[in-house]
């Protein structure tokens, strides 16, 4: 391969990375995922009645077809940005990585909730944290809330930054976003709740499905670049223990790393949930804890890059 071929296959994945890094997700910009949750919502007003078999056929026929319409747009625009322009298309195919990844935000994020504890107090911390995670955050104490954040930063690692850019490697741009609708779509729909315990499963177990190799991954690279044998042993002995067969891998990794415990008891919705416990012991964390697990993010995200872009490079 000739070194301009490579570098339009590796061009719109760097610098829609440099894109993130540089400003994560701005508010002002239009954003697909945005329009993915429109016509989720859309499509479950409508479909999202009748008898628990209908309910679940309805909900199935949804999931399948918003992810495949997402794939078939995203191919079209970009064969068409192509016939254009090369530069056209690579323009397109960075902004679909921009969009996709959510790296950026996530540590930001996380970071604004330790700086509310640290600066502001409980109240704030609670109503921040509340941005991020499902559970109630209203009774939390100081540990609770840094736990619950660097919980959701090891798990939104693995669906928010390496599932994407896994897919990216599997089938580019196109496979990527239908991720993506994927993920939405488990997000707003794949609930185990009264309204989509049937309409929601299809959404969930394609969810469960897409992030099975990137759970893994993740967790094994957090392991390997934090050069914790800890945590491998962590995840080979708390990975199963979620309700999830996906978000305990990464956390587990992210506990070996810091020594501490996640899981355990929450509350959701007003209803106590009992979750099984991720780690040995508790131990106090603070910001030092949050950097290094920052770090970790940023070194996970930029080696995914690097692998996706040469799985780019000898797929093309």
């Amino acid at each position: 391969m000739s070194a301009t071929p490579i570098a339009l296959a590796i061009a719109p994945l760097m610098f829609g990375y440099l894109l993130d890094l540089a400003l994560g997700d701005p508010g002002w910009m239009p954003h697909p995922i945005v329009a993915y949750g429109r016509a989720i919502d859309a499509g479950e007003r409508r479909l999202n009645r009748g008898s628990p078999a209908a309910r679940f056929l309805l909900g199935a026929l949804l999931a399948l077809a918003l992810t495949a319409a997402t794939w078939l747009l995203w191919a079209g625009a970009l064969l068409l940005a192509a016939r254009l322009h090369p530069f056209a298309a690579a323009a397109l195919e960075s902004f679909g990585v921009f969009a996709a990844l959510a790296n950026r935000t996530l540590v930001d994020e996380g970071r604004a909730v330790f700086r509310a504890l640290d600066a502001e107090g409980l109240a704030a911390a609670r109503r921040r944290l509340s941005r991020i995670v499902g559970r109630d955050t209203a009774r939390l104490d100081a540990q609770q809330i840094r736990t619950a954040t660097l919980e959701t930063l090891s798990e939104n690692l693995g669906d928010g930054v390496v599932a994407p850019l896994f897919w990216y490697a599997a089938g580019g741009v196109p496979a990527m976003m239908a991720y993506k609708m994927i993920s939405t779509l488990d997000s707003m729909i794949g609930h185990r709740d009264a309204r989509h315990e049937y309409f929601g499963k299809t959404a969930a177990r394609l969810d469960d499905l897409a992030n099975f190799i990137p759970a893994r991954l993740t967790a094994l690279l957090i392991a390997t670049l934090a050069v914790s044998p800890r945590s491998f042993r962590y995840i080979a002995r708390y990975g199963r223990a979620h309700a999830s067969p996906n978000s305990g891998y990464p956390e587990a990794a992210l506990a070996g790393v810091l020594g501490t415990r996640f899981g355990g008891t929450h509350t959701y919705g007003g209803e106590l949930v009992e979750k099984p416990s991720i780690g040995e012991a508790e131990r106090p964390l603070g910001a030092a804890d949050f950097t290094r697990s920052a770090r970790l993010n940023h070194a996970v995200c930029a080696v995914c890059v690097l692998l996706a872009g040469l799985a780019r490079v000898f797929l093309r």
